[in-house]
């Protein structure tokens, strides 16, 4: 890829990425893994826009922004699941602390 160079990445929720691909469907034609994402995005994403992004808000005042992330995407419902987005990550965190990451994804089920 000649010419090409990333000059910053962020990572967004599925539901922001959704936006995006519809917008651009709007104007142009998708190639075919922009449609497969397309399609992956509208049967996984969980939430509407604003309210990932306002769960995401809340998750970073505790975690890192792609933890968030991953857990507006996931939606885990109890602990068991919860533990499995953490599993490959450094450092352990109390049952107290998931629980209270568990409170704040029921407010936006």
């Amino acid at each position: 890829m000649i010419g090409k160079k990333v000059i910053d990445t962020d990572p967004i929720t599925t539901t922001e990425v959704k936006e995006m691909l519809e917008s651009l469907a709007e104007d142009h034609e998708l190639t075919y893994e922009q449609n497969l994402a397309l399609d992956h995005v509208i049967k996984f994403s969980k939430l509407k826009t604003e309210d990932a992004k306002k769960l995401v808000e809340e998750l970073e005042e505790t975690l890192k922004k792609t933890q968030a992330i991953k857990i507006a995407d996931i939606m885990p419902e109890d602990l068991a699941d919860l533990r499995l987005l953490f599993a490959k990550e450094r450092g352990s965190y109390k049952t107290e602390d998931l629980e209270k990451i568990l409170e704040i994804v029921n407010k936006y089920r």
